[in-house]
């Protein structure tokens, strides 16, 4: 709750405002039982035209005015609830920018999304039921309860007597149903889960043949969701015929000893009347009360699932140096005795590596499926922090630069090519916000992508779909290559983003780089030992272990790792 009313109080005028319009649409709405009641005794009763005409117009008054004020509170309360929603979007969304990969992978990713939106959307309309009715439903009851009082004491007893016993009702049931909405939010999460991998992997779900392998998953957990959902919406369900059964029961009590009043002539029949509307009026906002306790109850399970994201704290301080400055102009990157283990892993993935890149260097690394590649070169940008030993950048340790700092000079293509709805320009001027158009057909012509984007139709203005799914996967790799060549970073990770290119375009894209006017030290992670052949060094890695760090020469003279790497691909090719 605490979370939801710091995002509320830049919204603290359409807070008050909203409620308040709501109580004055209520106090009019508390005056019709009345008029009706004197329409009937003074009007009716006397045969009196022109007070049963004054009266009517009074009606007719009193619900264009409700019917204005009730519009201004929706508004205000409308403006409240959204902008506090987007201002919990954007600040959740900023608190998850700052998480480290160990983070991200920790929380997951379709439960960060479900978070963003469907658990925002909740509190949203959490809060702009709470602005409406919270405050209104309450005055109506117990309004009505004193409006009866001043009619027949006797008679508005049956009021005090219903209402504590609606109250034990709905709290009951919103307590109970409280716990089971968390669990159900919890179950979409999973459900969201499961949808994201299987449209993400699907090609691989389809080459394998388990599509009904993972429809059976889906139902199992599909209809797990559905129970509980149901079982939770059949227990707030009570609360409707449960309100109605008390109310019905209080109605038919109170049209009895009305009758009896009314024949003892204690009771008017108008004021038989405007009690019985008074009994409706609760109920009718009774059953609006039920509903927002449904809503505040997901809105507040919501809340906590919020506020536990969050709480969650980077596993990652940030340093306070914001200029790169060599204090060895030699050494770019230096590994001393350097582990990882992931969070919630075994055994550690990279296991005491020691090597020294000079600047300007190509740096190989090579070895099998799972050995430790990509854990090794994402410390560098320090996507993930060192478990022991000490990474230093240009003489100083990663820890203390700004990550500003280190992400201007240390950039990483990924394995998985990822290009963002909009145009070739767009994309690459995201890395580099005040390139010229001279910077950015220089990055394309190292990466060589010149060459086909020249052939499109708008050049660079050429629209690429979200993904990049109207590019091959070379065009792909070789656009976000040109994205972080734009930036001219000194240090250039390129993570098996090389794959779908074919050797020419490969050994091309190596020479460009090297020939760049301030090359980069450049790390290339392959798989093929023809794309590292002809690095200054190449990192041979086994199991997270070192094998092998020398020339291409040197490893196949001494290192059997890197042997049987060489002469597989290559007695390939010789078949081939």
């Amino acid at each position: 709750m605490k979370r939801i009313w710091k995002y509320l109080r830049e919204f603290k005028k359409y807070c008050v405002l909203a409620p308040l319009f709501k109580m004055l649409e209520a106090t009019f709405e508390l005056f019709v039982p009345l008029v009706v009641a004197s329409i009937i005794d003074k009007g009716i009763g006397a045969s009196d035209i022109n007070h049963i005409l004054k009266m009517s117009l009074m009606l007719i008054i009193l619900a264009v005015i409700g019917l204005t004020v009730s519009i201004t509170a929706q508004y205000f309360s409308a403006k409240a609830a959204i902008g506090c929603a987007t201002s919990m979007r954007h600040g959740l969304f900023s608190h998850i920018q700052s998480f480290s990969f160990s983070n991200i992978d920790e929380c997951g990713v379709s439960t960060i999304i479900t978070r963003m939106t469907s658990d925002i959307n909740q509190v949203q309309n959490g809060v702009n039921l709470t602005l409406r009715l919270f405050l209104r439903s309450p005055f109506i009851v117990f309004g009505a309860m004193i409006m009866a009082f001043t009619i027949d004491f006797k008679a508005a007893l049956i009021f005090a007597v219903t209402i504590p016993l609606l109250a034990l009702v709905v709290f009951g049931i919103m307590f109970t149903t409280r716990p089971l909405y968390i669990k159900v939010q919890a179950g979409l999460d999973k459900i969201l889960a499961m949808t994201r991998e299987n449209m993400t992997g699907v090609r691989v779900i389809r080459a394998f043949n388990q599509e009904n392998v993972e429809k059976e998953a889906f139902f199992v957990a599909n209809d797990d969701l559905t129970k509980l959902s149901k079982f939770t919406g059949k227990i707030s369900a009570l609360m409707n015929p449960m309100t109605y059964l008390i109310v019905n029961g209080a109605i038919i009590v109170l049209i009895y000893i009305g009758a009896v009043r009314v024949n003892s002539g204690s009771l008017s029949q108008g004021q038989v009347v405007a009690l019985y509307n008074y009994m409706s009026q609760i109920l009718v906002e009774l059953i609006k009360l039920a509903n927002l306790i449904i809503n505040i109850t997901k809105a507040l399970a919501s809340a906590k699932r919020i506020d536990d994201m969050f709480n969650v704290e980077s596993d990652m301080q940030e340093g306070s140096i914001e200029a790169m400055k060599p204090a060895d102009e030699d050494n770019a990157v230096e590994f001393n005795h350097v582990s990882l283990r992931y969070k919630g892993g075994g055994d550690e993935a990279i296991s005491d590596i020691n090597f020294v890149a000079k600047a300007g260097q190509i740096i190989g690394v090579i070895g099998g499926t799972g050995s430790g590649k990509s854990s090794l070169v994402n410390l560098i940008p320090r996507y993930y922090d060192i478990s022991s030993g000490q990474l230093k950048i240009f003489g100083q340790d990663v820890k203390d630069y700004s990550y500003k700092c280190l992400r201007d000079n240390v950039v990483t293509v990924l394995q998985k090519a990822r290009l963002f709805k909009g145009s070739i320009r767009e994309n690459l001027l995201m890395a580099q916000p005040d390139a010229s158009e001279a910077d950015m057909w220089e990055a394309l012509e190292v990466s060589q992508s010149k060459e086909f984007v020249e052939k499109k139709a708008k050049g660079l203005d050429e629209f690429v779909e979200q993904g990049g799914k109207n590019l091959s996967g070379g065009q792909r790799q070789r656009l976000t290559i040109a994205r972080a060549v734009i930036k001219k970073p000194r240090i250039l990770i390129l993570d098996d983003s090389s794959s779908a290119l074919d050797y020419a375009t490969d050994a091309a894209l190596r020479k460009a780089i090297k020939n760049m006017e301030e090359a980069p030290t450049l790390f290339i992670v392959s798989q093929r030992a023809a794309s590292l052949m002809h690095a200054d060094q190449i990192i041979v890695l086994d199991d997270g272990h070192m094998v092998g760090l020398g020339s291409h020469e040197d490893l196949l003279a001494s290192c059997k790792e890197y042997q049987e790497i060489y002469y597989s691909q290559f007695r390939k090719e010789e078949r081939a």
